[in-house]
C-alpha cells in the first residue's frame, strides 16, 4: 500500500485513543460524522490544511500527516459520479465558479489576505483553503448571509461567488469562537452559507456541490435546528441526484421529511419542498409510480400554505411552485405532453424571485423543445434571459440553445441569442 493508505488509520487511531467519535471530530473541523468515517477508511481526499487542523485536534504531531501527497482536486470518493453529456462535459470544465471566485467583492469579502487567496482559487479549491477570517458579531454575519442569499434569489451568481469566501471564513471562526446558544445560531447561520454554496455549485454541476452541501448538513445538525436540518438535507439529495445516485437521494429525502410536523406551518413548508424535491429525484431515476405519488402528496399540503417567514431560511411552499416540479417531473419521466395543460396555466411572473421564475421558464423551454416545438422553446428561454441572464449562460441552457440552433426550425434572433449568451461562439 502507498502512505496514503494510512492517513485515515492515523487519525482514527489518535480519535480512538481520545475516545471521541466522529460526530464530535467532525464538528470540530466542520464535517460530518460519515464524512470523517470516510477520511479514515481513506475513502475521501483532503488538503494539507484540513490535515493540520485534524491533527491538532487529535493531538497528533504535524509531521506526521503532513508528507502525504495533497489532491490535486479534493472529491469525495465514495459517491460515485455519472458522466455528463457530450454536449455539455467541456462546459463543464469552464465553470463559473471558478471566474466568479477570481477577484473578491471588497464589500462582503474584505480585502488584503482574503481577496489575493479568492483572485487565486476557485470555489472548489477555496472550500479547502478558505481565508483567514475573524469572528463576527451574530448580528453582521446574519446580515452578510441575507445579503448573499438575496444575491442568489436575485440570480446575481457572480456578486455571490465573490462573497462566499469571505462569509464562508468568518461564519467558520464565528462558530468557532461561540459557545452555548450562540454557538448554535453561528452554526445555523454557516449551514445557510455552505447551502449558497453548493446551490451555486450544483447550477454548474461542479463537484464542489459535495463538499459545501456535506459541510452544510454538519452545521445544520450541529444547530440542533429542524428548518436548517431540512434546507441542508435538500441540497445534499440534489448532489446525490446529479451524480446518478436518485434512489438514495430519495430515501433520504423521504426519511427527512417523516422527521417534521406537516401540521406546524413552518416545519410543514420544508416537508413540502423535501417531497417535492424527492418526486424529482424519484423521475430522475424512472420511478413514475413513486414521483407521481410523492407529488400528490406535496400537492396536499401546499394548497393553502403560503410562503414562510423564516429569516434566513425563509422556506418557498407554494403551488405555483409544485406545479414547477410536476413539469420537470414530466419532462424527466418522457412525458412532456402531460405537462402542457400546467404550464399553460401557471402565472411565472406571479413567483416571487428571480431566480425561481428563470427556472420555471427553463422547465417550460425543455418542455416544448421535447414537443418539437421550437418557436415557443425559443420564446422560453429569452424569458429565461430577461428574468436572470446568468441562468441563460448557465450549462444546460447553452446546450439546449445549441441544439435548438441547429434544428430544422429557422427562428430569427436565435444566433444573436446563442452568442450573446455563450452557446456558440462570434
Amino acid at each position: 500500500m502507498g502512505p496514503n493508505s494510512d492517513l485515515g488509520k492515523i487519525f482514527r487511531d489518535a480519535r480512538r485513543a481520545l475516545d471521541l467519535t466522529q460526530g464530535e471530530v467532525g464538528q470540530h473541523v466542520g464535517y460530518s460524522a460519515s464524512a470523517i468515517s470516510r477520511i479514515e477508511r481513506n475513502q475521501m481526499r483532503v488538503d494539507i490544511d484540513t490535515r493540520l487542523r485534524l491533527a491538532k485536534m487529535l493531538r497528533i504531531p504535524p509531521e506526521r500527516v503532513s508528507g502525504f501527497p495533497t489532491p490535486v482536486d479534493p472529491v469525495i470518493a465514495t459517491v460515485g459520479s455519472v458522466p455528463m453529456p457530450d454536449e455539455e462535459d467541456a462546459m463543464r470544465r469552464r465553470t463559473l465558479l471558478g471566474a466568479v471566485a477570481a477577484g473578491a467583492s471588497t464589500a462582503v469579502v474584505g480585502t488584503g489576505t482574503a481577496a489575493a487567496q479568492s483572485a487565486r482559487l476557485g470555489l472548489d479549491d477555496l472550500l479547502f483553503h478558505l481565508p483567514s477570517a475573524e469572528p463576527a458579531p451574530l448580528q453582521v454575519l446574519a446580515s452578510r448571509t441575507a445579503a448573499a442569499r438575496e444575491a442568489f434569489t436575485a440570480a446575481r451568481y457572480s456578486e455571490l461567488g465573490h462573497a462566499l469566501p469571505g462569509l464562508l471564513s468568518a461564519a467558520e471562526a464565528t462558530r468557532d469562537a461561540t459557545t452555548g446558544r450562540a454557538r448554535q445560531r453561528a452554526s445555523a447561520i454557516l449551514a445557510r452559507a455552505y447551502v449558497l454554496a453548493a446551490e451555486l455549485a450544483s447550477k454548474e454541476h461542479s463537484d464542489a456541490a459535495w463538499v459545501a452541501a456535506d459541510r452544510a448538513l454538519a452545521a445544520a445538525r450541529a444547530s440542533g435546528l429542524p428548518i436548517p436540518i431540512g434546507e441542508a438535507s435538500r441540497v445534499l439529495a440534489i448532489t446525490m441526484r446529479r451524480s446518478g445516485r436518485c434512489s438514495s437521494a430519495v430515501r433520504l429525502l423521504i426519511h427527512e421529511a417523516a422527521q417534521l410536523d406537516p401540521a406546524e406551518e413552518r416545519t410543514g413548508a420544508v416537508r413540502t419542498t423535501l417531497l417535492l424535491t424527492a418526486a424529482y429525484s424519484a423521475a430522475a431515476g424512472a420511478d413514475r409510480t413513486t414521483a407521481l405519488a410523492l407529488l400528490d402528496e406535496a400537492d396536499e399540503t401546499v394548497e393553502h400554505r403560503p410562503q414562510t417567514p423564516g429569516g434566513l431560511f425563509t422556506v418557498e411552499a407554494t403551488k405555483a411552485q409544485a406545479d414547477v416540479y410536476r413539469i420537470g417531473v414530466h419532462n424527466t419521466l418522457g412525458t412532456p405532453d402531460e405537462a402542457v395543460k400546467i404550464a399553460r396555466d401557471l402565472n411565472i411572473d406571479h413567483m416571487p424571485t428571480a431566480e425561481r421564475r428563470a427556472r420555471a421558464w427553463t422547465d417550460t423551454a425543455r418542455m416544448w423543445h421535447a414537443l418539437g416545438e421550437g418557436q415557443q422553446t425559443f420564446a422560453a428561454l429569452r424569458r429565461v434571459e430577461q428574468e436572470a441572464a446568468q441562468e441563460a449562460r448557465r450549462p444546460a441552457l447553452r446546450a439546449l440553445t445549441a441544439n435548438l440552433l441547429y434544428g430544422p426550425t429557422r427562428l430569427p434572433g436565435l444566433r444573436e441569442f446563442a452568442v450573446r449568451t455563450g452557446a456558440v461562439s462570434a
